[in-house]
């Protein structure tokens, strides 16, 4: 785990580039730099970074399966990612990948973005994808898979410096950009050159259009072997070089097999993510798929937003938005019975959960076209959220080509020969070189992690028959409960919260508690759905797992021989929570660049409570 500490102001609110257009070239206005030359952005592109990281020609060298990474300081409008995306995908094996890395500190504006791309002829499919999952300007590290097992793009919308600090990845080569060092010179720093070093392969090169002497000498102190070479149309020189010595080698993605313990959200999205990455996944669970606490007919998509970017607040925001750009990605949902994207609703319970939601909207950290306020006091709307069928969900990501599902009963796991098998009744049922647990507490019966407790947390949710007034209902609602627009005539009244009731059966009470914190909460709503009348026509009993420091678990099993992960108590933020922390395992599991930060990967880790207590004792006996 990472031995510092970033403070919070490294994830502070963005400012937005400011555009200047000039003749179509956009010009940044607190630099009062263009953004690529005025002669010819592509030309000037093509011989600074692509000729000078030799790309075309190491492109066509790579080995089957290979994995670039380019790594870049300062994204603008894209133009070095197209140019290097387009080179790769022309000169590149066809089972090759490029993971492309770029810190930004002032994001485009979607239409700045979209005026930009019209000056060049991008690759259709490649600016249509950008375009759609562009991120919304929150700090942090933003995951794009473009092109599956092929293309993926994270953006780090951040200080430079700071977000590759907090950065996993081993960088083939370096694009040096950003405006130029007399106009920017926050960014030309040595600890930027540090951090290069440090991301690193051997022999990575680097490139950039500035020939400063002062950029050269840090490049030079930090480990690069540098030198100038003629630069492009009027600069007369630039800056090309190395790291260590000129040996490079690019990494191979390796194949390995992957069994999935578990067929609810964290299992399905878990295996989802593997087989994106071409990796043949088998998917074990006792039941049915959603069979347990995925199971409801509907669940709500949204976070809880916050002033303070906090590791456990940013992995709120970050999953949130990343579950957004999956469901955008699969197309779901696509049907009336799978839910919909239309908004969520969300009123507090209480003065301080209103002051908190004020202090959320307040703090910029949220940008509108993600959370509006409503006149009410303290009440909010997540613009793009909405409401699911779990389910449907699962069977969605499951019904994939390398995913085969097995209704089994795993008894126990077992190392041999470097490899992981799955018991049940005395006899090997699959061995795979990873294992994912997925399967909420029964992960701790299998694989048992010092110092973790997990919280039990029984709900009821009700099902309650639409009416005409209800069936035009368009938002899923939050306030103390919850409540979703119909699916199949239903709507889901929930749910109850209890710690200390472990009973799976369904009780009449539980129905009347989720009417009248509905009718106390919001009464309009509660008379629309028949009131005293409302007309409960069945329910259902899950029990939450939930961590005593409300973060899923998602990670490397502590103390145990490598190959073994998990991904386990979700809570009641499944459908936000779940693809985030998939994508990480499935990069851990690969050696793929993570998509989030090392503060996030830390503070979700399965053996954190362990090291938070081998803390503590050693602060007692200092």
């Amino acid at each position: 785990m990472a031995w510092y500490a970033m403070p919070d102001h490294d994830f502070a609110p963005l400012s937005r580039a400011q555009i200047d257009w000039q003749d179509d070239i956009p010009i940044a206005a607190d630099f009062a730099d263009p953004y690529f030359c005025r002669e010819n952005g592509i030309a000037e592109t093509d011989h600074v970074f692509i000729a000078g990281n030799q790309l075309e020609q190491r492109f066509r060298e790579l080995y089957p399966g290979a994995l670039f990474v380019i790594g870049e300081t300062g994204f603008g409008t894209g133009l070095s990612f197209f140019r290097a995306a387009e080179c790769f995908l022309k000169h590149a094996p066809a089972d090759a990948r490029l993971h492309f890395i770029s810190a930004e500190k002032h994001p485009l504006e979607r239409g700045d973005l979209q005026h930009a791309l019209k000056q060049w002829p991008h690759h259709p499919l490649l600016r249509d994808a950008l375009l759609q999952h562009w991120p919304a300007s929150t700090p942090g590290f933003h995951h794009r898979e473009l092109l599956p097992n092929r293309l993926t793009l994270t953006l780090l919308y951040g200080d430079c410096v700071a977000m590759l600090r907090l950065l996993n990845a081993r960088v083939d080569a370096w694009f040096l950009d950003g405006f130029a060092p007399a106009r920017n010179a926050d960014m030309w720093r040595p600890e930027l050159f540090t951090q290069m070093q440090r991301l690193s392969q051997p022999g990575a090169t680097v490139a950039t259009f500035t020939a400063a002497g002062f950029v050269r000498r840090d490049l030079g102190d930090a480990g690069f072997v540098m030198q100038r070479v003629p630069g492009y149309g009027r600069k007369r020189e630039m800056l090309c070089g190395f790291l260590g010595n000129n040996f490079w080698r690019a990494n191979t993605v390796q194949q390995p097999t992957a069994i999935v313990i578990g067929a609810g959200l964290a299992g399905a999205t878990v295996a989802r993510s593997l087989a994106r990455q071409g990796i043949r996944v088998r998917v074990i669970d006792c039941g049915e798929i959603a069979g347990a606490a995925s199971g409801n007919l509907a669940g709500v998509l949204y976070t809880t937003p916050s002033a303070h970017p906090t590791p456990q607040n940013r992995f709120y925001q970050s999953s949130y938005l990343h579950a957004l750009h999956w469901l955008q990605r699969e197309s779901f949902p696509n049907s009336p019975e799978h839910g919909a994207l239309c908004g969520v609703l969300q009123y507090p319970k209480d003065e301080r959960l209103a002051n908190k939601a004020r202090d959320a909207l307040n703090s910029g950290l949220w940008p509108s076209e993600e959370l509006q306020a409503l006149e009410q006091n303290g009440a909010m709307r997540f613009v793009r959220g909405g409401y699911l069928s779990p389910p449907h969900w699962c069977r969605h990501l499951l019904d994939h080509p390398l995913i085969s599902l097995h209704q089994q009963h795993v008894d126990r796991l077992q190392y041999h020969n470097q490899r992981w098998q799955v018991v049940s009744a005395q006899s090997v049922i699959g061995e795979a070189d990873h294992v994912v647990l997925a399967n909420s507490f029964d992960a701790l019966r299998l694989a048992p992690v010092a110092d973790v407790r997990l919280k039990k947390i029984r709900g009821q949710v009700s099902y309650v028959r639409a009416t005409a007034a209800s069936r035009r209902w368009q938002e899923a609602i939050c306030h103390a409960g919850y409540l979703t627009p119909s699916i199949d005539d239903l709507h889901c009244v929930g749910a109850t919260f209890d710690l200390h009731d472990h009973s799976p059966a369904e009780k009449d009470d539980d129905d009347h508690a989720n009417l009248e914190e509905l009718r106390q909460y919001l009464p309009k709503l509660w008379q629309q759905l028949g009131g005293e009348q409302a007309q409960i026509i069945s329910r259902r009993v899950g029990f939450r797992c939930q961590s005593t420091d409300f973060l899923p678990l998602a990670g490397a099993v502590p103390e145990q021989p490598a190959g073994l992960w998990m991904s386990i108590a979700h809570g009641s933020r499944g459908l936000s929570g779940t693809p985030l922390c998939a994508d990480l395992l499935s990069a851990q599991i690969l050696g793929l660049p993570t998509p989030v930060d090392q503060e996030i990967i830390d503070a979700l880790a399965p053996g954190r409570f362990m090291l938070r207590q081998n803390q503590r004792l050693r602060g007692k006996h200092q």
